[in-house]
């Protein structure tokens, strides 16, 4: 302020105008490194007006306030926002961030960008560099942006050293469960925004993903090898490299995602939301931390571990506790809590791992029973059983072989190339041994769906009658004898030779048809949610098979070749990926119908499989594609890089979330498009 000192002084007493304050008239010599000329030194000598002082980082600018109060200037003082910034040293380089943003009032890429300036230990001078990783204490805070469409809904990844949870087994289920704890605090603060009066763009809001009962892979939760901080903040954007003789190596840490819609106009807001509200948050989750929880759910993964290496390795190809809680609320995926609890028949109880319960043994089984008898509902939990779940889901012992398919009729769904002779002897202008359609029946759609979940790998077949084709699944003696020519042979009739021949074994729920008694090598019967075996009986009433058809032809022989496999269209300019909620995949020009797919349970992992088969379209450079040896491959990389390898920040109408599918469900979602092409395999061998 000295030189508008100079200017008052040096004015009359008597003075009314104020003239040299309002035009601020400087001098500015030359450099220093410049040196004075020996010729003419104004040259170098320059003359500006700027009514705008300075005192430190604040400016006065100094304005008439009209031609007749020149004795009362209007003075507009600016302050840096990030001097006004009161918080904890721990974040201000992020809130001094958040208000650079908010002054260009143009984006937050400041946010994302997270540029600092650099002291090093030593020489060179200071540098500037990108670092998004903001710290509370020792937990860093990295900033990322889901798509250019989002910029006011950053996801930030919380890296928590596990060393501060004490978490020693750094697998799914761990992940699964600190998830599951950090929820609650996270609901707390939505509590606190919320007002229903004002939409989130207003209030603010956290988005976290609260999964349901099942154990899955996510890329919300996991954990990963972080770097600890090594500087401390300065003034600004500026940071000081911390010179001491400290070994920093990087951290096994747990990693939580969360999505941050942030207030419109409200800096202060998202300060508070952003720099106080979420570090708190995660100060208490850390403090109020129960490792029994954690301990408890590692305990209970190793058992169902334990169930599932023993039915690879048995007989068996499914386990159901004693004491499981299968039936389900109403409009909701948890245990009922006035259900009878599942109690095994005496004949198949099993004990695995300390844990009694009913063993189902591989080949052909039915379970029948009158109306809301509980059949669909245990062949419901069978289905589930291919994923872990929780303590408390009622149905985390109910585990099965890993890669069951719940298989149904799929009216309209597209089939390509795909051999159905075992099921369909002709069709009228069709080859049934190399079968397409864009519009599939019911009965050729089932049949698809069998051959093709036997070539993918499956072992257990898991079907429902009410989601069948009836005229695929039975014909009774009495129509045999009345139509005699028949392309369909139904299902009854191959059932058997599909567990011989294949290894596949099959769990049908059956209630309105006899013609399973003969064929089945288990017969179950569900009253009022109890179980009874009643094979013996059932083999009374239905007697013995007298099936006499000729064995049937189960190789597939299709190759599937780059022609149409591809997220580049011909005629598109642009990538397109879009996953709908009411069960369509939109991928270049496919559109997708994933309705048949029962065993994807999350909309995350329909997610997933959008990027990942846009990953194996992108990637693919081969003419013929091994579609199962690529798939093996991206799943290797998932294991060790994790969900985000197939992630795409460039598609604006995609979550940023996503959970692991099986390769079974990627290999049913690439059979199902309708672009592509497929060729005769150079080396077809028999499923047999």
């Amino acid at each position: 302020m000295k030189r508008l000192k100079s200017y008052l002084l040096k004015m009359d007493n008597n003075e009314t105008t104020y003239k040299e304050i309002y035009d601020g008239a400087a001098i500015i010599p030359p450099k220093a490194d410049v040196g004075m000329p020996t010729g003419n030194p104004t040259e170098f000598i320059k003359k500006v007006n700027d009514p705008v002082y300075w005192s430190g980082e604040t400016s006065y600018q100094f304005t008439q306030t009209h031609k007749l109060a020149k004795d009362k200037p209007t003075v507009v003082v600016m302050i840096p926002l990030r001097n006004l910034i009161k918080g904890e040293d721990n974040l201000k380089r992020l809130e001094g961030i958040l208000c650079d943003c908010y002054y260009k009032h143009k984006s937050w890429a400041e946010l994302y960008n997270g540029t600092a300036v650099v002291h090093p230990i030593a020489p060179p001078d200071p540098y500037l560099e990108s670092l998004p990783q903001y710290w509370h204490e020792d937990v860093s805070m990295v900033y990322t942006c889901a798509n250019k469409e989002s910029e006011d809904k950053p996801v930030v990844q919380l890296q928590i050293p596990v060393r501060r949870l004490g978490a020693t087994e750094l697998v799914t289920a761990a992940a699964d469960c600190l998830l599951r704890e950090f929820a609650p605090y996270i609901d707390e603060l939505n509590a606190g925004l919320y007002n229903r009066s004002r939409p989130d763009t207003e209030n603010g809001k956290y988005y976290l993903v609260h999964p349901g009962g099942e154990v899955l892979m996510r890329n919300s939760a996991f954990f990963a090898v972080c770097p600890q901080k090594d500087y401390t903040n300065g003034p600004g954007n500026s940071i000081y490299l911390i010179e001491d003789d400290t070994e920093r190596p990087p951290l096994p840490c747990f990693c939580i995602r969360i999505q941050v819609q942030l207030p419109r106009k409200k800096i202060s807001k998202v300060i508070q939301m952003l720099c106080k509200d979420l570090p708190k948050a995660v100060d208490s989750f850390i403090a109020g931390h129960d490792s029994k929880k954690l301990e408890a759910a590692l305990e209970l993964a190793k058992k169902q571990l334990l169930i599932r290496e023993y039915l690879k390795s048995s007989e068996y190809c499914a386990f159901i506790a004693n004491g499981s809680i299968l039936p389900r609320a109403k409009g909701s995926d948890k245990p009922l809590e006035s259900a009878i609890p599942f109690v095994s028949p005496p004949d198949d109880e099993i004990e695995i791992a300390g844990i009694r319960g009913m063993g189902i043994k591989r080949g052909v089984t039915v379970i029948t029973g009158g109306g809301y008898s509980g059949k669909s509902t245990l062949l419901d939990a069978i289905s589930a059983g291919i994923y872990d779940h929780i303590s408390g889901d009622g149905r985390e012992l109910c585990i099965s072989d890993d890669t069951a398919m719940t298989i149904s009729a799929e009216d309209g769904r597209c089939v390509k190339n795909v051999n159905i002779s075992p099921f369909i002897k002709w069709l009228p202008g069709g080859d049934t041994h190399d079968f397409s359609t864009d519009h599939a029946s019911g009965s050729t759609s089932q049949a698809a769906n069998i051959m093709e979940a036997a070539d993918f790998g499956s072992k257990l077949l898991l079907i429902d009658e009410d989601r069948s084709a009836t005229n695929f699944m039975i014909r009774d003696s009495k129509m045999k004898e009345l139509i005699s020519k028949e392309p369909i042979t139904p299902f009854t009739d191959r059932v058997k030779e599909l567990h011989v021949g294949l290894g596949v074994s099959t769990i049908l729920v059956i209630g309105g048809s006899g013609e399973y008694l003969s064929v089945a090598d288990r017969m179950y019967l569900m009253e009022d949610y109890i179980i009874r075996n009643v094979t013996q009986s059932a083999r009374k009433i239905g007697g013995e098979s007298t099936q006499d058809i000729p064995p049937a032809d189960w190789k597939q022989s299709r190759v599937l070749t780059s022609k149409g496999f591809t997220s580049y269209p011909g005629g598109i300019g642009s990538e397109r990926l879009f996953i709908s909620d009411m069960g369509m995949v939109a991928i270049g020009d496919e559109r997708i119908d994933v309705r048949g797919l029962h065993n994807v349970i999350t909309p995350r992992q329909l997610t997933a499989l959008g990027f990942m088969l846009r990953y194996l379209e992108v990637k693919n450079a081969d003419e013929r594609i091994d579609i199962a040896q690529a798939i093996a491959k991206l799943y290797e990389d998932i294991e060790r890089d994790g969900l985000d390898t197939v992630f795409s920040s460039y598609f604006t109408e995609c979550e940023r979330f996503m959970d692991l599918p099986r390769m079974i469900e990627l290999r049913a979602l690439i059979a199902r498009m309708r672009h592509t092409a497929y060729a005769v395999s150079d080396a077809s061998v028999s499923l047999r």
